[in-house]
């Protein structure tokens, strides 16, 4: 039988990031093809690792007593040691703490790494962080048997690195969002097809504060709804929505997916900020929706969103999008179509995970 251990998310079910989304389709999509997939998943508490079954999926469970940033170190430490004592193949998610790789090396454990974003180049990272999260990019580039890319941009700055033949491009994947019930909509008190989506946490790099001011420089005739979590004592969020006109609403961190697919389906367009990082799986599932979009103008959103969306940066640049797309029923329609071709060229859920099966098959230990 095939095995594979799934490294660097809380786990599943998901119910946290992109990871844990990834994690839990591509365990499934495995399962289903006759692997046996295993799972580290973190939870609160104490005591001895526990393994259970959850969808045919194998789950090794590691308490961690605290939360937050060391609590996630030490889940990994413990994760990483464990599956060391294997040798079967590994996919770690993530070089947040590559370091810890060392040990599937030294025992000869095949490990894949996705190398997600690059991360110490983040805004919102002091100095020690940055340096942390750089020095394990190199670790992993070096400790991995093989690096995934989930973006070409990701790819040429790993390959400064390490040699291209190491580096696989495979980005998100995302299903179709179709005929979801338009009750979670209402229930928020919005009218389907009124209002634009906004998904993504409250940082500057994601350019909130900016996409805020230019849509309220007027009034839009629709609401702009903000998913996320904003702080009463924190400096950035307050000044979110401070320049937040009488037609923005902050509906708070949602993570039921049933609700989140609701009102992408049901939304007017969706709306992207971040500047940085590889395939952001926010706006994969965007096009999977078939929403017209509004993104950042990056390399990173136009190599995913092409010509499905229209493309902005600062708070004019977003006032001009807004004005654009709101008064042209048209080019709504337009990009909405576009996004649905743009997702069946690139980033199908069966598509993707097809990708990963056919690299990690190429990394299967050898048998006896």
């Amino acid at each position: 039988m095939k095995v594979l251990r799934i490294l660097g998310t809380r786990g599943v079910p998901a119910a946290h990031g992109g990871f844990e989304t990834f994690a839990e389709h591509l365990a499934l999509f495995l399962v289903r093809r006759g692997w046996k997939v295993i799972v580290y998943c973190q939870e609160a508490g104490t005591g001895p690792m526990q393994e259970d079954t959850w969808n045919g999926v194998h789950r090794v469970r590691i308490p961690v007593a605290s939360d937050g940033s060391a609590a996630s170190m030490l889940f990994d430490w413990r994760a990483t040691r464990h599956a060391a004592r294997h040798r079967d193949l590994c996919l770690t998610l993530g070089y947040n703490t590559a370091v810890f790789c060392a040990l599937l090396r030294r025992a000869g454990t095949p490990n894949v790494i996705n190398m997600d974003g690059i991360e110490w180049q983040r805004a919102k990272w002091g100095a020690v962080a940055k340096t942390w999260f750089w020095l394990n990019e190199w670790a992993g580039c070096r400790l991995g048997n093989h690096l995934v890319a989930d973006h070409p941009e990701i790819a040429r700055h790993l390959g400064r690195q390490t040699r291209a033949s190491k580096i696989s491009v495979i980005a998100y994947g995302s299903a179709r969002t179709h005929g979801a019930d338009p009750a979670p909509v209402q229930a928020l008190g919005l009218a389907p097809g009124r209002y634009l989506t906004l998904i993504a946490r409250p940082e500057p790099e994601n350019s909130v504060l900016e996409v805020v001011q230019g849509f309220s420089r007027r009034e839009r005739g629709v609401t702009l709804a903000i998913l996320g979590h904003y702080k009463a004592d924190h400096a950035y969020h307050q000044a979110v929505r401070a320049a937040a006109g009488p037609e923005v609403r902050f509906l708070g961190a949602i993570y039921d997916q049933g609700t989140v697919g609701a009102l992408r389906q049901h939304c007017l367009a969706y709306v992207h900020g971040h500047q940085v990082g590889g395939t952001n799986p926010s706006l994969v599932e965007a096009l999977g929706a078939g929403n017209p979009i509004l993104a950042h103008d990056n390399r990173f959103n136009r190599w995913v969103a092409g010509d499905a969306a229209v493309y902005f940066a600062g708070s004019d640049g977003a006032a001009r999008a807004f004005d654009e797309v709101l008064s042209q029923p048209q080019r709504l329609l337009q990009l909405g179509h576009a996004a649905q071709a743009r997702h069946a060229q690139a980033f199908t859920l069966d598509g993707i995970n097809a990708e990963y099966e056919a690299l990690l098959e190429r990394w299967l230990p050898r048998q006896a």
